[in-house]
This record gives structure tokens, sequence and C-alpha cells, in this order.
């Protein structure tokens, strides 16, 4: 009898897809430590995928893929403290939802709220705000199944040698059970969305990157402009948008527009740039002052696929310089724009912000659109400043080239041989970006 076909796996983004022989949806713990230590038995390997929202190959296995969809509960709360443990797979929009009910709210975020805390944390997904670190530095505690299935509690006291460098684990030190998150009382952001030139935004940067809170701006590409947000937080009375201002805003034209835009310019290049003068504008500046979560965040509905760098903070206004000179010369209509964030300096081994103040520069092209040329161009010019990756999104580094641009690249590395040793949560990506298993 012929054997069954591997049901695939894919990502958002649809660029990566796996056929693992076997998808398994646990919903405790003890589930999560049988599936690794089946995985042991058999001499397979076990990856774990959250909301598939990277874009590299970081969950793919041919082994047993662990869904967590099952597996996103709220574990306890501690009032005094205000401090959350979750199970590794909720979805950041319920744990805002969950988080929220308790007067809480976490410190920072990115700009989706689809991942999962487990798999947003893991690749040092972060926000923007030059005093507020990434995700991965809101953990306060982790429990971690191991190779051979052991779970260890980690956290300052309790293997702290772990709990400092797992904090950013990209998967490969065990399958993470459960996170407990350093939360805030709940807070409002109050927003400003302006429409600036990108000069004037590059001339004094770092006083614009501390004009609020939380800053960030999107250069659309071969225009003089840069679309800025501007969040400070507030405990003002809420003034959000109307239901169909956001409607407006956040489906039709960011959404809606840009994707239509995005379709034909994947059809018609060329087009691109007359097609960019036909959707709507909203008046500017946009204001409204609402749940912190509702403000960090908004819909992605357009596929895409994207690259984005971390780099010493002062080093953002002449990197991205750099980048505006290549996209001319090019010769190729890019249709998104390049987003600019910044965070504070953290501890975490393998984090993108290790040691410095960091900014951040990210390009995107639409879904099914051929990226190589202008990605690896972007490549070139952060290698120059020592730009780090994220580990969630494309890029073409090595472990040859990455260990040097992290002072505890070994560290991390003899904690992967130890809590790893026979490569149970490895896969291609992780043997690229990490190399092989130290023997």
């Amino acid at each position: 009898m012929p054997r069954p076909v591997p049901k695939l796996w894919r990502n958002w983004a649809r660029n990566q897809t796996c056929a693992p022989v076997a998808r398994v949806q646990p919903s405790t713990e003890d589930e999560l430590v049988d599936v690794v230590r089946r995985a042991a038995t058999e001499g397979r390997r076990v990856k774990v995928v959250g909301a598939g929202h990277s874009f590299t190959g970081i969950a793919c296995t041919d082994g047993y893929l662990v869904e967590l969809s099952r597996y996103g509960r709220v574990l306890a709360h501690d009032p005094v403290r205000h401090t959350v443990t979750v199970q590794a797979g909720i979805r950041l929009q319920d744990l805002c939802d969950e988080l929220d009910q308790r007067g809480l709210a976490l410190e920072n975020m990115g700009d989706i709220a689809y991942q999962s805390i487990a798999g947003a944390t893991a690749t040092a997904t972060h926000g923007t705000g030059v005093r507020f670190g990434n995700l991965s530095t809101q953990i306060v505690g982790f429990r971690l199944v191991s190779g051979d299935g052991s779970v260890i509690e980690c956290d300052r006291e309790r293997h702290p040698e772990i709990f400092d460098v797992g904090r950013v684990g990209l998967g490969a030190l065990g399958i993470v059970s459960t996170i407990t998150l350093q939360c805030v009382p709940a807070f409002r952001l109050h927003a400003v969305e302006d429409l600036v030139p990108v000069d004037e935004v590059l001339v004094d940067f770092d006083s614009f990157m501390r004009s609020a809170d939380h800053v960030e701006f999107y250069w659309v590409p071969r225009t003089r402009w840069a679309l800025t947000k501007r969040n400070t937080r507030t405990q003002d009375p809420p003034a959000p948008r109307s239901k169909f201002a956001e409607l407006l805003d956040d489906i039709v034209l960011t959404n809606g527009s840009f994707g239509l835009m995005c379709r034909l310019g994947r059809r018609w290049p060329r087009a691109i740039p007359r097609l960019a003068k036909l959707l709507p504008s909203a008046p500017t500046p946009i204001t409204y002052t609402d749940r912190s979560d509702k403000v960090f965040t908004s819909p992605r509905l357009v596929h895409f696929y994207e690259m984005e760098y971390a780099i010493p903070l002062a080093a953002v206004p002449e990197a991205l310089g750099r980048v505006r000179e290549l996209v001319e010369q090019l010769g190729v209509p890019i249709s998104f724009p390049v987003e600019v964030r910044a965070v504070a300096a953290d501890g975490i081994a393998l984090s993108t912000a290790y040691g410095e103040a960091t900014g951040y520069i990210a390009v995107h092209v639409y879904w099914g659109t051929p990226y190589d040329q202008y990605f690896q161009g972007v490549e070139r010019i952060m290698d120059s400043y020592g730009g780090r990756p994220h580990w969630g999104k494309l890029h073409f580094q090595s472990a040859a080239t990455l260990a040097p641009r992290y002072p505890h690249w070994e560290a991390f590395a003899a904690l992967r041989a130890k809590l790893d040793p026979e490569g149970r949560f490895t896969n291609p990506y992780l043997d690229r970006v990490l190399g092989p298993i130290a023997g």
C-alpha cells in the first residue's frame, strides 16, 4: 500500500513550506513532553509553530510539527507584581485582551498582534521607543522542554544561565512551554500620524526619535515623504477614531487600495509610481487616543516578504540615505515603504539589540515579487555597520558571518549543545544561521 502523503504546512507569507510527518496540537504541557519523548524514541526532529508569521524557515521540519493553536491560556496572574504566566501559544491580540481585563498591558509591542508570544519573543520581535526594550525583555520566567523531555524552570534564581540566554532562543534550545511576563498598569497612547519630508526627519534624527515615547516612520520610496507616527503614553480619556475612520484608514486605504496597487504593480512594475498617486490621501495629521495595544498594532491583510536589520541607532540616517540611493540605482519600482524604528539596548545574548541602542530598517516587497536584488543590496549596506538581521525575517547570513556580531555567541552554542545534544530541535534554517551543534 502507498504511504499517505504528508499534509503541507505553509507560513503566513506563503514563501515557506514543509511536509512534517505529523502535525500535533497539544493543549497541556504533558502533551508537549510526550511529543518530544516520542520524537526521541523514533529519532525524529520536532519544531513548534505559533502563528507562522516568520518569513524564514525557522519553524519548518520533516518531523513532528507542534501547532500551538490549542495552547494559549492564561495560567496565573500576580496582581501585586503585575505579572502573568501564559501558555506559549497565546496570540498577542488575545493576550492583550486578557491583560486589559486585569488592568494591565504590555510595556511595548510591535505593529502586529497575530503572533504567538513564544514565536515573537524567540525571534526578538520588537516595537519602537528608545527607552523601551523588545518583547523578550519583558520575560521574567519561562518553562523549557529540553531535548530529552525534561522540563526546566528558568528565571533569575532558577537556572539563570538558561534564563539569560534563552529569552531569545530561536526555538533551538527546546520548546518553551509557559512564559511569565512583567506587565505594567494599563495605559493609553495618544497617536499623531503625519506626513513629513524625510530630510526633515533625518536632519536631527535623535531628537525626532525622542519626540514621543514611541516613534516610527515610513519612507515612501522615490518620494521625499515620510509617514510618521508618534505615540505618547497618557492616562487621558480615550478618544478613538470612529469605526468608519478606522475602517477607512486600516482596511480600505492601508490594506484594500494598497493591496490592489501591489497586485497591479506586480504585473506592471513600471506603473507603480503612477498607481501610488491614484491612492486616496487622508488629511494629515491624524490624531486619536486609545488602548495601548490598539495603537501599537494594526491589521496586515496584504501579504508581503520582509527583511529587517538592526544597526547602531546613530548610524540610521546615513544607512537610510544609502538605501534611498540604492532604490534609485536599482531602477525597479518599490511599492512598499521602508520602515524605521528604534529600541533600547538589552543584555540577551542573541537579541538584535544586545549591548547598544538600536535602530531598525525594514524593507518589504509584495508577495510573489522578486526580492533578491533589492534585499541583497540592502544587506550589503547593513553589513558595513555590523548589522544583525531579524531572526524571523529574510536574510542571507550564515553562522560564520553572524557569530562575530554577537559577543556571547559561544555561550549560546554551548547551552544549545547541552540542552539539545541530539539536534532534536534543529532544521536547515537553524543549521545555516547557528551552525551544527557542537559535539
